[in-house]
């Protein structure tokens, strides 16, 4: 009995261990933050008026704001990807996986990126900017000092926005790809005739797309964005709030929280595509 006991205790004092030690690393206070932000979102002192209106003021700047620009580049890469894709696929003999490759490009993996890199660059860098001006100003301070949480105030809306954007401007990145990356490469082939040597009609298009898609991407079109807003978010107020109340301090911040955002993101994208690993291995199969 004795012996048990030994063992549970050495068991629970290595969890505990490797508790603290992973909670003293970057990622580990990243986390931290974000189960504060979680639980923030149910403290007693709220106000849900204030609240709202703060997350709609955030959802307008991570997303609206930035729209013009994501449509842009939305619409040059559906139109390049198009067009590539319905050269080669046509020309190898596999212009029926059409559909599936523009899936797997724009809306599985390059649409959701290309967006979380656009917001990350932009809003996340400016969030970064916000919080760390409002650090070295004693800003932050002043609102504990009142009884106000930062994380509530500062860090919940800008996450639950974040969420919220992100994810409508991932969609809106795919519609446009495919959208206006038609109009677009139709307009090229009915100037350039034949050079371009592309068959194109948007029923052909939309029919082998819909066909393409399946559950697990229509999971993975609200999971991707919501995971990539949480670690743009997340990063960006952890960034923020850390720095040291020298101004020189305030670009490297903002630098650090595009730089490990991108890095982060690729990595959490890398992890969530394991759950394509065995549609592609017997797709793979089948063209084999």
């Amino acid at each position: 009995m004795q012996d048990n006991k030994s063992t549970l205790s050495f068991i629970g004092k290595f969890f505990n261990w490797l508790g603290e030690s992973f909670l003293k690393t970057t990622p580990g206070k990243l986390f931290s933050l974000f189960i504060q932000t979680i639980l923030s979102f149910f403290s007693e002192n709220r106000n849900l008026r204030t609240d709202f209106r703060n997350v709609v003021l955030q959802t307008f700047f991570t997303g609206v704001e930035i729209f013009p620009i994501l449509f842009i580049v939305a619409s040059l890469f559906g139109t390049v990807v198009i067009v590539e894709t319905m050269s080669i696929m046509s020309k190898v003999g596999f212009a029926n996986v059409i559909g599936n490759v523009l899936a797997v490009i724009i809306v599985r993996e390059l649409g959701p990126i290309f967006t979380a890199f656009l917001i990350a660059g932009r809003s996340g860098s400016a969030l970064a900017t916000m919080l760390g001006n409002m650090q070295i100003n004693s800003e932050i301070d002043a609102l504990s000092s009142m009884g106000i949480s930062p994380i509530r105030y500062l860090v919940m809306p800008s996450l639950l926005g974040g969420v919220v954007a992100v994810f409508i401007m991932s969609v809106c990145f795919c519609i446009s790809s495919l959208g206006m990356g038609f109009l677009i490469s139709k307009f090229f082939v009915m100037i350039l005739g034949q050079a371009a040597n592309v068959q194109l009609t948007w029923h052909y298009l939309f029919n082998s797309l819909v066909n393409a898609l399946t559950y697990t991407d229509f999971i993975m079109m609200v999971i991707k964005p919501c995971v990539f807003a949480i670690i743009i978010v997340i990063n960006a107020c952890y960034q923020g709030l850390r720095v040291e109340r020298d101004f020189r301090n305030l670009p490297k911040a903002t630098s650090r929280s595009v730089i490990y955002s991108f890095l982060y993101i690729v990595i959490a994208d890398a992890l969530l595509s394991v759950f394509y690993i065995f549609q592609y291995m017997g797709e793979l199969s089948k063209i084999i």
